[in-house]
């Protein structure tokens, strides 16, 4: 199994990561001040469920399988963009009372499957899982594939919890905002630019040279 080292020289690493402004930290951040703390933390908890089904292609060698057929890297991302793209939308038409009803229990779970499958169809994210974890694992320890599965398990609590602090951080910005005379204008506006910002990353990105 994974020693203590070697783990607390991963979640480091991990948090750097986190650390490093990129499309998750976007999306949970819009969120959170588009619709309040509960959506932060419903985006964050979605990506955290993505992350655990990428740990589990990783481990069992789908992502490998996904990444050995050259066109997925391309079909993925442009669904993820197409996606994006609809969120976008959907931000932009939704009046005040839409917007507001989105930040109570039934736009929590919205929030949630929205951010898991922005997370699901991202093949960065999925290229990232099949690279990153292998680095941390030592074959001398034991099985490879539950050395994998516990890295993933560890990246996303500890994605949990950041996303967490992120999102309500975020949500209080949020509902000051909505104190303002104006602000869900704003808060629309700033949910679709960044949909429409991730898209565009996703459309701009460089097929890997290896992997996809």
């Amino acid at each position: 199994m994974i020693d203590l080292a070697t783990l607390s020289l991963f979640l480091v690493a991990v948090l750097a990561l986190f650390l490093s402004p990129g499309p998750n930290m976007a999306f949970v951040l819009s969120h959170g001040v588009a619709l309040g703390p509960r959506a932060g933390f419903a985006a964050g908890l979605g990506i955290a469920a993505a992350d655990l089904v990428h740990t589990q292609c990783a481990a069992t060698g789908v992502t490998a399988l996904v990444a050995a057929w050259p066109p997925s890297f391309d079909l993925l991302r442009y669904a993820g963009a197409l996606y994006l793209l609809w969120l976008a939308w959907q931000a932009l038409r939704s009046g005040d009372a839409r917007l507001q009803a989105h930040a109570d229990r039934a736009g929590f779970a919205r929030v949630l499957r929205m951010a898991w499958l922005n997370n699901l169809v991202n093949p960065k994210a999925l290229l990232f899982f099949m690279v990153f974890l292998p680095q941390f694992v030592d074959p001398a320890r034991g099985s490879v594939p539950m050395q994998l599965v516990m890295l993933g398990v560890a990246l996303s609590l500890a994605g949990l919890v950041f996303n967490t602090v992120l999102g309500a951080c975020s949500g209080q910005i949020g509902r000051w905002l909505q104190r303002r005379r104006g602000a869900a204008g704003f808060q629309r506006g700033l949910l679709a630019t960044v949909m429409i910002a991730l898209a565009v990353r996703l459309l701009l990105i460089d097929r890997p040279s290896k992997g996809f």
